[in-house]
């Protein structure tokens, strides 16, 4: 007999925080303070942080960025590229509220192939934010 609902995989608050940790001591051992965002697979946040010294804007865009990943179920620096004009993705930044952003330090949480949420770092370049939230995902979970 098959079930009518699917159980989806969920991060837990401990799991989140051991996120929040990694990509923090990442960023501080870089010299780039950041904000960090955990959110659930629809895109809620779990657990959140705000080093000292990060542009107050940060979390913001940290809290988006997990949001991005999780709807589109991809890294958000990955929409970059086609939501310049003429691209297939033009004007999706104006969607969702203008909550969706195409900047990178965004990524998916994946667990058994299903969407449990998603990490989103801001607060240095894109590169730095990408590289904190991808080693917290090494560091915690085995993947990157």
């Amino acid at each position: 007999m098959t079930h009518a609902f699917r159980q989806r995989p969920q991060i837990t608050l401990e799991t989140a925080q051991r996120l929040i940790n990694a990509a923090v001591e990442n960023g501080a051992a870089a010299g780039s303070p950041i904000a960090v965002a955990v959110t659930d697979a629809a895109g809620h946040v779990i657990a959140s942080a705000r080093m000292d010294e990060v542009p107050l804007g940060a979390m913001k865009l940290a809290l988006d960025k997990a949001y991005t990943s999780v709807l589109w179920q991809m890294p958000s620096g990955d929409l970059h590229e086609t939501s310049q004009p003429g691209g297939d993705d033009w004007g999706v930044t104006s969607t969702e509220q203008g909550r969706i952003v195409v900047y990178a330090g965004g990524f998916p949480v994946f667990s058994d192939g299903m969407l449990a949420g998603a990490i989103g770092v801001s607060g240095g370049t894109g590169e730095q934010d990408a590289a904190c939230a991808s080693v917290a995902l090494a560091a915690v979970l085995g993947d990157g």
